[in-house]
């Protein structure tokens, strides 16, 4: 179960992974100890899935983003189009959606003839990938944002 003390240690790791659980503690009112057991804890439950490093894409020369609406030639229930695209670099995330379309994929590339060649090169030479259809971003104004916990615990605790 979540219960309030786990829901702020949350909050604070997700503006900060790097925070010291002394620093953690003090902010929540407990024991250094008692908050590297909880987190601990919240870790071997499959709470906490991983501390990720986030790089700024446009220092790294990928500032593209694109969202690949992706129409797949393959049964119901069977997601080896999702399989083979989650094998691409580029592909930063993978949506089965509801809707015309069977994926919804965000990637990240350098510039437009990047884009071009990762849509030819890549995407679409996935035997199953039937058709596609992309939106690029002009402007990013929120990205990696951390999950709503406080709307997500309204009411209720989490077993």
């Amino acid at each position: 179960m979540i219960d309030e003390l786990d829901r702020k240690i949350l909050e604070i790791l997700q503006s900060d992974a790097r925070i010291p659980n002394s620093e953690i503690a003090k902010q929540i009112g407990i024991v250094p100890s008692a908050t590297a057991e909880r987190i601990k804890k919240l870790v071997q439950r499959g709470i906490i899935a991983g501390y990720d490093l986030r790089l700024n894409a446009k220092s790294v020369e990928l500032g593209l983003v694109a969202f690949i609406f992706v129409k797949a030639d393959e049964p119901v229930n069977d997601c080896s189009t999702a399989l083979e695209l989650a094998k691409i670099p580029e592909v930063l995330e993978i949506h089965n959606i509801a809707g015309e379309d069977c994926y919804l994929l965000k990637a990240r590339v350098r510039d437009a003839e990047s884009l071009g060649r990762f849509l030819r090169e890549k995407v679409g030479t996935i035997p199953t990938v039937k058709n596609t259809r992309t939106v690029i971003a002009l402007e990013t104004f929120k990205e990696n944002g951390p999950l709503p916990l406080d709307e997500a615990m309204k009411g209720k605790l989490y077993d």
